[in-house]
């Protein structure tokens, strides 16, 4: 199309200002889209002033423009709504169909140039647009994208009417990215009358450059009439001849008066896409001094801002230049302050709605300051990082200066030089094996191939960091004095005489051959009892190096065996993390909880211990990340556990099992007078002037608050009441503090155990059992009482029953079960005339039902109690028993017999009752835990029941029938 070329250059100015904006914006500057057209140019067509700025000049200059604008629009020679006679027919045929695109249809993109002939004052009627975020200043330029398929639809037809008028209006929720208008309530009522500049049309969506006029307000919204028929779009348009102006503009206001019809609409219901509009009139305003001041202000701020922000200097400068007269219309001008700015929406909004001058001056003022003091921390934190970034670069090229100028001088020798002297070093004093050593070579060799910034090369040189740190061939020197040992056990624990005797051993055995063996011990016990201190104590006694490192929890193999090198992050497992911090390679390694170890998706830990614990298998240890044998069979390996059925028994197989104890009261009161309590005297700042505890005292906390096996709750106590005695000095209560058994209360609290037992007397039916637990030994008593009296049974079931409770595992059921078949077979073989087990339903209960109870240990003691319920006796006093019955009366050895005959003491117990075979398990008991203490040791059940019911009992059982 042919046009005047004063118009081609302003159009061609101001589209590509519009297009190029969005690219700009994506470079990094802050210049808002919404913003339009102050944006930097390059040298291009469009280095020509916009359109916008051209107007802003003075009055001649912008009716110079003007004239050329409607000179173009009458003389123009063709071109979609290029005025002249055929501006209303053949002009919209044109921009329809003709050289600039097409308004819908055909394939690919269609881009249509409007160049209308005038901006009518009045326009009531538009469609509706949505946009986010920032309004559309009068003046400005914004691409706008339409998806509604509707509003699409009436562009269309708007722009092949001849009327490429929209009204702009922003929306109240900045997240509504839809441009699908429900209700008016979502839009604000003050926007801006834009003209269609350009138009390109993708099919189901039309991306436009809009011009924003003047401000407009909704009175009220439309409905509109749906498009015809498709089929007009698809004509072929025809050429008009041409009419003069006047013919042009009376067709054209006909148009119009057709076009704002108001119809049914045919859409959804409520979807706004019309609406009618009023112009936003300014008030009058006079150019006072404050306007004047806040003009003056504006044009100073903007000034400010470009200086410090380059994206705006171009574009803002033309419009400062002098004989630019833009920055004396106070409009124009408070229009351009906002959209210089990044404000939010609602501020933007609130400029375009102010039609009071003065005050629209001094709310863009406001967000241009803000913008300012933006542009200015801005600066201010580019600047900061500019400048770390020249520091650290200055002082990068400074250390290679200094390298290179070290090396010229022979000062300094390469990195790779120094770190191969350095792993050699280590390795000099050390017996490295031969296979070993091949791995050092060849690493170093890689590494001197690699360069120092390469990954590889950390990785290589961790891996020879580890490989040269393990303390090859380097032993300490062990202590193989016997007394000098025994002394130092001596001296840290009381008791434990087992694990002392085994440590004893194990230095003879290694004095007889003039070298040491490692070993895999395994102490046992409940908490509290100096599993893990004890250890210390070994390696102290032996001179050995010492570390502890706990499984209970752990499920990844790596933790033991090491990652693989591959991974980042590799490292060696525990085992090679010890040499290289204990520097030998015969430390005590403490192995904490291994019952308590756990399996994942990451393999099984115990069975990784497997390889460390076998002193087959040992001596060539093979770490995941190290990748070369390692020899640990001189480590003195320690595990400890709570109780051995958890530990798998592979791994149980490989270990010497030591059981470690709890404690009597009288082990209990000599661990707290020699350890305990001077411990926690200095834990607390305390001599015996200020704070005395006598044995009395000690006596009663151990009876009273503290029955468990362990001394740990014993350690507790005794600094709670130390801490109590120091408050007591400290606030001047008092000058000495005496504890006594009386005021004890006054430190721990009342009594948790307030009786030895639960029966002083047993009745007929309850006998006193023995239990071990993880906790230490504890007495049991089994109860039995009829269900219901004979007489009231009322089906005449003659056959007996029993029901046990008292949450008791399967094999404790079993066991009752087999002990109930026994005792009626006993009963009927010693008194056939008493058929109360036979006929009777009987309940037997096991008191503290909150507590889990398993174990065949406790099949004598229900046989015995079915027993005394059925001949109506009480079995002898003090009397308690352990041990498993068959089915034909044999009492079966059981475990814990040190434990539970230390709960029997406690509990006052005079008599007791064990199976046999436990007899070398008894005699090996300290003799203060058997002293007064009469011991039975039964093969069957009949030895039994002679000790719990005596012969007097059974004379007078026989005379009162």
């Amino acid at each position: 199309m042919a046009m005047g070329t004063g118009y081609v250059r302003l159009w061609g100015a101001a589209r590509c200002w519009a297009l190029r904006r969005p690219l700009l914006a994506i470079a990094g500057g802050r210049v808002p889209i919404a913003a339009g057209a102050w944006l930097p140019r390059g040298r291009r067509a469009c280095d020509a002033s916009p359109p916008w700025a051209l107007w802003g000049r003075s009055p001649a200059a912008a009716g110079q423009w003007r004239g050329l604008w409607e000179a173009n629009s009458r003389g123009g020679s063709g071109g979609a709504f290029s005025g002249g006679e055929d501006a209303s027919e053949g002009g919209a045929e044109d921009g329809a169909a003709g050289p600039g695109g097409s308004a819908g249809g055909g394939e690919g993109p269609v881009v249509t140039a409007l160049t209308p002939m005038t901006i009518p004052d009045v326009f009531p009627y538009l469609p509706l647009i949505a946009v986010t975020r920032n309004p559309v200043f009068p003046r400005f330029i914004k691409i706008i994208e339409v998806k509604n398929k509707k509003l699409v639809e009436l562009l269309r037809r708007k722009v092949r009417l001849a009327q490429p008028y929209a009204g702009v209006f922003l929306k109240r929720d900045d997240t509504n990215e839809s441009d699908v208008v429900e209700s008016l309530d979502e839009v604000y009522h003050t926007g801006t009358f834009v003209q269609i500049h350009e138009m390109q049309d993708l099919g189901d969506k039309l991306r436009m450059i809009v011009m924003g006029h003047r401000r407009i307000h909704i009175s009220r919204q439309l409905e509109v009439e749906p498009e015809e028929a498709e089929a007009e779009n698809k004509q072929k348009p025809r050429r008009k001849p041409k009419r003069n102006r006047k013919e042009a503009e009376e067709d054209l206001s006909a148009r119009h008066q057709v076009e704002v019809v108001v119809e049914p609409i045919s859409g959804a219901p409520g979807e706004v896409l019309m609406v009618e509009v009023e112009n936003v009139v300014h008030e009058d305003f006079q150019v006072t001094e404050e306007v004047k001041a806040l003009t003056a202000e504006i044009v100073k701020t903007i000034r400010d801002i470009i200086a410090l922000n380059p994206l705006y200097r171009e574009s803002v400068l033309q419009m400062m230049q002098a004989g630019q007269r833009v920055v004396d219309n106070p409009i124009y001008l408070s229009d351009m302050g906002a959209a210089l700015t990044g404000a939010e929406s609602h501020e933007l909004q609130d400029v375009l709605e102010e039609t009071n001058i003065p005050k629209r001056l001094y709310k863009a003022l406001s967000l241009l300051k803000k913008e300012f003091e933006l542009s200015k921390l801005q600066q201010r934190l580019g600047r900061e990082v500019e400048e770390k970034i020249k520091q650290t670069h200055r002082k990068y090229l400074l250390q290679e200066q200094l390298k290179i100028i070290k090396k010229e001088l022979g000062l300094e020798k390469e990195d790779k030089d120094a770190i191969e002297e350095k792993f050699r070093e280590r390795l000099k004093e050390l017996v490295v094996p031969k296979h070993v050593m091949d791995v050092v070579d060849e690493e170093l060799s890689k590494l001197g191939l690699l360069d120092n910034h390469s990954s590889e090369f950390n990785v290589t040189r961790n891996y020879l960091d580890w490989l040269t740190s393990i303390p090859w061939g380097k032993y300490s020197d062990e202590n193989l004095d016997l007394a000098r040992a025994q002394a130092v056990l001596e001296e840290d624990h009381y008791g434990m005489e087992d694990v002392k005797k085994r440590i004893l051993e194990f230095i003879a055995v290694s004095q007889l051959r003039g070298s040491t063996q490692g070993k895999i011990l395994c102490f046992y016990g409940p908490p509290g009892v100096g599993k893990t201190s004890i250890a210390r104590s070994i390696a102290r006694a032996l001179n050995r190096e010492y570390f502890r490192f706990s499984v209970g929890g752990m499920t990844d193999v790596a933790e033991i065996k090491g990652h693989r090198r591959t991974y980042v992050g590799a490292m060696p497992g525990k085992i090679i993390q010890c040499l290289k911090k204990t520097k030998t390679e015969n430390p005590l390694i403490l192995i904490d909880e291994v019952d308590k170890i756990g399996r994942g998706y990451q393999g099984d830990p115990s069975s990784a211990l497997l390889e460390l614990l076998d002193p087959e298998q040992n001596a060539n240890f093979l770490d995941h990340y190290l990748d070369v044998p390692v020899d640990l069979s001189k480590v003195l390996f320690i595990c400890t556990a709570n109780i051995t059925e958890t530990i798998p028994e592979p791994l149980r197989d490989r270990m010497e099992m030591i059981n470690v104890s709890g404690y009597v009261a009288q082990e209990k009161l000599a661990i707290a007078e020699r350890y305990l309590v001077p411990q926690a005297r200095a834990l607390c700042g305390l001599d015996e002037s200020k704070a005395r505890l006598s044995s009395d005292v000690l006596t009663v906390l151990i009876k009273q608050y503290c029955r468990e096996s362990g001394v740990r709750n014993l350690q507790k106590q005794v600094e709670k009441v130390l801490r109590k005695s120091a408050y007591k000095i400290v606030s001047g209560e008092a000058e000495l503090v005496e504890v006594t058994p009386e005021n004890l209360q006054d430190f721990v609290g009342k009594p948790v155990f307030t009786v030895e037992r639960m029966y002083d007397v047993t009745p007929p039916g309850v006998v006193m059992g023995l239990a071990w637990t993880a906790m230490g030994g504890s007495t049991l008593f089994v109860e039995t009482s009829p269900r219901r009296p004979l007489e009231k049974d009322s089906k005449g079931d003659k056959d007996g029953s029993l029901e046990v409770t008292g949450q008791l595992g399967e094999v404790m059921k079993e066991s009752a079960r087999i002990a109930y078949t026994f005792a009626r077979a006993f009963l009927m073989q010693h008194d056939p005339s008493n058929q109360y087990l036979v006929t009777s339903h009987i309940h037997l209960h096991v008191p503290e039902g909150a507590t889990p109870k398993d174990g065949p240990s406790a099949g004598c003691t229900i046989v015995t109690a079915l027993l005394s319920l059925a001949i109506d006796r009480p079995v002898r006093q003090n009397l308690a028993m352990t041990g498993e019955v068959s089915l034909t009366g044999k009492i079966l050895p059981v475990g814990g017999i040190k434990e539970k005959t230390i709960a029997a003491k406690r509990a006052g117990v005079t008599c007791i009752i064990l199976p046999a075979e436990n007899k070398k398990d008894f005699y090996d008991l300290a003799a203060f835990i058997t002293e007064g203490l009469e011991v039975h040791f039964v093969e069957h059940y009949r030895e039994i029941f002679d000790i719990a019911f005596p012969e007097e009992q059974a004379e007078a059982l026989a005379v009162e029938r």
